[in-house]
């Protein structure tokens, strides 16, 4: 049964045709909106959105949030932004002016129209954490000049912006803390370890861990994810956030490749290569405001998340 989520609205998702974002937009179209696509197309794709381009309440349009932007939208979800570490230091003062200049210019938008707009943080806010589990009150331990700052400090000043336009503005925002999320459309040379071990693992090439594979992240299927984004935007204005949304249950890198070999039947090697810089030990999310202010929690578990996006990825290869 197809959920309504309040009346019809028009909608404007930037980075729309990207994994997350076409996930969200097929979810809002399912639930009668209509919705404004934006992308530049860096890291998304039109392939991700073709099945949409018959529908009329769906429309595309080739923009890069870094400049201004003009149209008439009753929500926004700002997703823009290249997500994983190949594709964020592949230009990283992009990268950088993606974050900050994309929320000035949404934030702008939304002033403009007094609509209410939805800010796709990041659990790399949190940088390699002191606490485990990290806590949304956690502040973080991040290196302001490494590798990955870009992304890291890009998307803490985009929170600062958020709260900024909140308090001097009354600005109706959200501000959600997504973690390791993974699913069908991710980008198949994205670098992240889901993706890259089930390439590896269907290719034949040896899967590579890098460090010693002992260090943990939790991963959350993109359909879990996009109900938490769409709770959170239909919540109270008093809402704000920020809010960990993820997956709780974690696991070492070694034991997912383990359960990547196994679900593909794959018996290459496993190799073990240096750790990159910066790259965080532990990662999980305390996902009790999300249960408890949302109401959410999520539903699928990683051996079925991971059934959907091998199957996925034997179609897209």
């Amino acid at each position: 049964m197809t959920r309504i989520y309040g009346s019809r609205k028009r909608i404007l998702v930037t980075g729309g045709a990207g994994f997350v974002g076409s996930h969200l937009i097929d979810r809002l179209i399912d639930a009668g909106h209509e919705v404004l696509c934006v992308d530049n197309l860096f890291t998304g794709t039109k392939r991700n959105i073709d099945h949409l381009h018959n529908s009329p309440r769906f429309e595309f349009l080739r923009h890069d949030v870094t400049l201004p932007l003009y149209v008439e939208v009753d929500e926004i979800y700002n997703l823009a932004c290249p997500a994983s570490p190949v594709h964020y230091q592949h230009d990283p003062v992009q990268t950088t002016k993606t974050s900050v200049h994309g929320a000035i210019n949404m934030l702008g938008l939304a002033k403009r129209l007094r609509c209410k707009i939805l800010q796709a943080s990041t659990s790399e806010v949190y940088g390699d954490p002191a606490i485990h589990p990290q806590t949304e009150e956690y502040w973080g331990h991040v290196n302001p000049i490494g590798p990955r700052s870009c992304y890291d400090e890009g998307k803490r000043c985009a929170e600062t912006l958020f709260f900024d336009y909140h308090r001097q503005l009354n600005l109706e925002i959200k501000v959600a803390r997504i973690f390791n999320t993974y699913g069908p459309r991710m980008h198949l040379a994205d670098g992240r370890v889901v993706s890259n071990f089930i390439v590896q693992a269907l290719s034949g090439n040896p899967i590579t861990i890098y460090g010693d594979g002992s260090q943990t992240r939790s991963f959350c299927y993109v359909d879990d994810l996009v109900e938490g984004l769409i709770r959170l935007m239909e919540t109270s204005s008093s809402v704000t956030g920020p809010i960990n949304i993820g997956n709780p249950t974690e696991f070492t890198i070694s034991e997912l490749a383990q359960r990547i070999l196994a679900m593909t039947g794959s018996s290459v090697p496993v190799v073990m290569m240096d750790l990159p810089q910066d790259d965080p030990r532990q990662r999980r999310p305390d996902i009790t405001k999300a249960r408890d202010v949302l109401g959410w929690e999520p539903k699928i578990d990683l051996k079925e998340g991971l059934r959907r996006t091998v199957e996925y990825f034997k179609e897209a290869m």
